[in-house]
This record gives structure tokens, sequence and C-alpha cells, in this order.
């Protein structure tokens, strides 16, 4: 998997949202300024975060943007969701979408594993637990391992 920048780039953001103690809106400007993500680009993930009713914007002097629903509840699988689509695709399918010819089929049950496996760890952290410094303990047990570590 290849996690894209507009991926990293909303993560960031929205931890950053999740560390402000008063829960008050940030902008846009802000969170650029705090992540070092740039303006523009990060106009775009927002909005696209914002049809995913993952955050709202508030007009006006104080304006900015906040959750539309507790970080707690937002998942990193939502996040990836909002701004990059589907967790696994295969040339823009859905695993259980693609058709193989009676020799390759079998590669399905790869692409549907690796869907699971990605789900057992993006829907098991939130956006609280990130601005927390915290993974749930089945996260952090597969990093234990020193292979995981390393580059394949």
């Amino acid at each position: 998997m290849r996690v894209s920048a507009k991926s990293d780039y909303a993560l960031r953001a929205l931890i950053e949202i999740a560390t402000r103690d008063d829960g008050s809106p940030v902008s846009a400007e802000q969170l650029g300024k705090a992540q070092h993500i740039p303006h523009g680009f990060l106009q775009a993930i927002l909005a696209d975060m914002r049809k995913a009713d993952i955050v709202v914007s508030q007009r006006g002097q104080s304006g900015g943007w906040r959750f539309a629903r507790p970080a707690s509840q937002v998942t990193v699988a939502d996040v990836i969701r909002a701004v990059d689509g589907p967790l696994v695709s295969v040339y823009g399918l859905r695993p259980e979408a693609v058709a193989y010819g009676e020799s390759a089929q079998v590669l399905q049950y790869v692409w549907i594993a690796a869907r699971r496996a990605l789900r057992d760890v993006f829907e098991k952290v939130t956006i609280q637990q990130l601005a927390d410094g915290e993974v749930p303990e089945s996260v952090a047990a597969l990093t234990a391992d020193e292979d995981a570590w390393q580059p394949h």
C-alpha cells in the first residue's frame, strides 16, 4: 500500500485540530503552518473531509475548521476513504468486483486479504488516539516485531 500525500496531510491536519485543548476552530492557515502543508492543497483536502462529514467549517472572525463529530469517532480509515477512496482498489475497482481468468482467480483472495489487514489497523485507530500519542494495543503489537521496521 502506498500512503498518498493527501492522506498523510489530512491525518496530520486532523491531529493538529484534535490537539487543541479548547476545541475552538482552527484556520486552514494555522493548520498549514503547523504541519507544513501547502495551503491550496490543504483547502482541497479539508473540502473532501467536509463532504465526508469529518470536519465542518465556521465562518467569521474566530472561524476555521473543527470536527463534525468527536475525534474519538473518526478513524484513520474514515480519513483515507474521504480523501483517496477505497483502502484497496485494483485498477480502480474494489477487490470483490475484479474478475480474473481461471488460473488467476486466486489473486482476488490476495486483494481481499490485503484490504482486511488494512482494516484491522486503520479502522481501529482514531484521530483522538493519535492526538494523544497512542495506538491500540493490537496495533502497537504489530510494531513490536523488529522485522516490521525493516524495508523489504
